[in-house]
């Protein structure tokens, strides 16, 4: 057990997630990185050293979820930040009836980053201290054709997001949310909809943004003094005029 401090990164083996684990390393935090690839997990906690472990975790499920918080705590003590970063986006038209497709997004984009909240709140509001960064999208900003279920699981973090920071801002426990553009990410992987495949491939008329660029955001807002909360970050490319 250090002094240093410690976060929880979700989805933290590749994109934004793997970027901020890097960058908290890189600060001196202690990181433990949560999610379901247990060997690229291993391989990452094993190159960042000492101070990175990983718990396979599938946020979906609370009990995992829980469970990697007390590996946390056991580990490296309290727990200073979440980064609630796991999230998936298979795009669909509502006519492709993707419905086993929005069950998941609903079950990860939402559920899983309540569930984290639960996981670490207590303990922070006990301590009167704490942080918790919820990444979402500007997809939780505006909506789009192709874009509705995403956008309402996004559109749900960013509520939930700013209820939380009113209810425990008293408490000295401090909430942001992160709403990013479009980011090289494996996001555009998890999409089945040929028609949104085929416009997707068609490529973007603008340069997305590096994981990294998401990753200085969260540092950004981890490292106000604790009398300043950033409530919201918005980052989008510079040539994002819209959704796509």
């Amino acid at each position: 057990m250090t002094t240093a401090k410690t976060a929880i990164v979700t989805g933290a083996t590749s994109g934004i997630g793997e970027a901020i684990s890097r960058s908290l390393i890189a600060k001196g935090y202690n990181v433990m990185m949560a999610a379901r690839r247990a060997d690229r997990l291993e391989s990452l906690a094993q190159e960042l050293g000492p101070n990175a472990d990983f718990a396979v975790t599938d946020i979906t499920k609370r009990s995992d979820v829980i469970s990697l918080a007390d590996q946390a705590k056991e580990k490296f003590g309290q727990i200073d930040a979440f980064i609630n970063n796991a999230g998936i986006m298979p795009l669909s038209f509502f006519k492709s009836r993707k419905v086993e497709e929005w069950d998941r997004m609903i079950d990860v984009n939402l559920k899983g980053t309540l569930y984290g909240i639960d996981a670490v709140l207590p303990d922070m509001l006990d301590r009167q201290d704490g942080h918790i960064i919820n990444v979402a999208s500007i997809a939780g900003l505006q909506t789009a054709p192709g874009f509705g279920v995403y956008s309402a699981t996004k559109f749900g973090v960013r509520a939930l997001s700013e209820s939380l920071r009113q209810e425990v801002a008293a408490q000295n426990v401090r909430v942001t949310l992160i709403s990013p553009g479009t980011v090289q990410t494996e996001l555009f992987g998890t999409i089945t909809d040929n028609e949104i495949l085929e416009l997707i491939q068609a490529g973007l008329p603008y340069e997305p943004m590096k994981p990294q660029t998401i990753a200085d955001a969260v540092l950004y807002a981890l490292s106000q003094p604790g009398s300043a909360c950033v409530g919201e970050i918005v980052v989008r490319p510079t040539g994002q005029g819209t959704m796509s």
